[in-house]
C-alpha cells in the first residue's frame, strides 16, 4: 500500500517512542533484547501494529511480556505524543530477520559447496 509522507512520519514517530519506552521505562527483562522494526499506524490513529524481533528461543516469553505490558506502553505513548487518541497496540513478531538469516546461511552453504566442487575439478 502506498504511504503518504505524513503517514511515514507518524509511523516513524510511533516506532521511536515505543523503542524509547522499551529502552528506558519498561523494566521487564523479557523485553530487554527486543528490537522494534516497524510500526503501522492506522489513518485515524486508533490502532498501531508494532513489529518486533527477538531471539528465536524467547518468542513466547516476549509475546507474553508484550501482552502484559501493552497497557503501560500505550499510556506512556499517549503521554509522549500529542495525538488525540492513544492507539490500540497490536504486537506482531517480524520474521523477516529470521528469513534473511536462513537465506544467508543457504547461500553460504551453496557457495562453499560450489567452491569445493570447483576445487575437485582442478
Amino acid at each position: 500500500m502506498k504511504q503518504s509522507s505524513s503517514n511515514r512520519r507518524v509511523n516513524g514517530q510511533a516506532r521511536e517512542v515505543i523503542s524509547s519506552i522499551l529502552l528506558f521505562e519498561i523494566s521487564d527483562p523479557r523485553l530487554s533484547l527486543v528490537t522494534i522494526t516497524d510500526c503501522e499506524v492506522s489513518y485515524d490513529r486508533s490502532a498501531c501494529n508494532v513489529f518486533y524481533t527477538a531471539a528465536p528461543d524467547s518468542y513466547d516469553d516476549v509475546a507474553a511480556a508484550f501482552k502484559a505490558a501493552s497497557g503501560r506502553i500505550r499510556s506512556l505513548m499517549a503521554s509522549k505524543l500529542s495525538w488525540r487518541v492513544a492507539p490500540e497496540l497490536r504486537f506482531h513478531l517480524d520474521t523477516s530477520v529470521d528469513e534473511a538469516e536462513r537465506i544467508a546461511a543457504a547461500l553460504k552453504a551453496d557457495a562453499a559447496r560450489n567452491a569445493s566442487s570447483s576445487d575437485e575439478e582442478l
